[in-house]
């Protein structure tokens, strides 16, 4: 019976595990993205910083990336700035196997 125990708990922090990762490169990839759309925007510094965290907020509004770009195409449109969601999903596609690679070698 504690075998069965054990092997249970270790699933269940193997799973913990991988959902923190997960979140981890999630934000990662929303704050890279979240640069790039600011250099688009022209802003810089602070500012680009600053919308960064914008962005990686913006995901915590609902479930999956909807609300990301959501945000991030209609903040580069009112700046004037084209885009579609199929290139912006494109980008994040992009950007997500980027931040993986950041988080797995921190």
């Amino acid at each position: 019976m504690t075998t069965f125990s054990d092997r249970e708990k270790a699933f269940e922090d193997k799973y913990k595990h991988d959902q923190e990762l997960q979140f981890k490169v999630e934000a990662r990839r929303n704050k890279l993205l979240g640069l790039w759309a600011a250099e688009l925007m022209s802003l810089g510094g602070a500012d680009a910083q600053a919308y960064a965290k914008e962005v990686v907020v913006a995901d915590f509004e609902e479930p999956g990336d909807a609300d990301v770009v959501r945000k991030v195409l209609g903040d580069l449109e009112a700046k004037g700035q084209e885009m579609t969601e199929h290139r912006l999903r494109k980008k994040m596609d992009e950007l997500l196997l980027e931040a993986k690679q950041q988080v797995m070698s921190e």
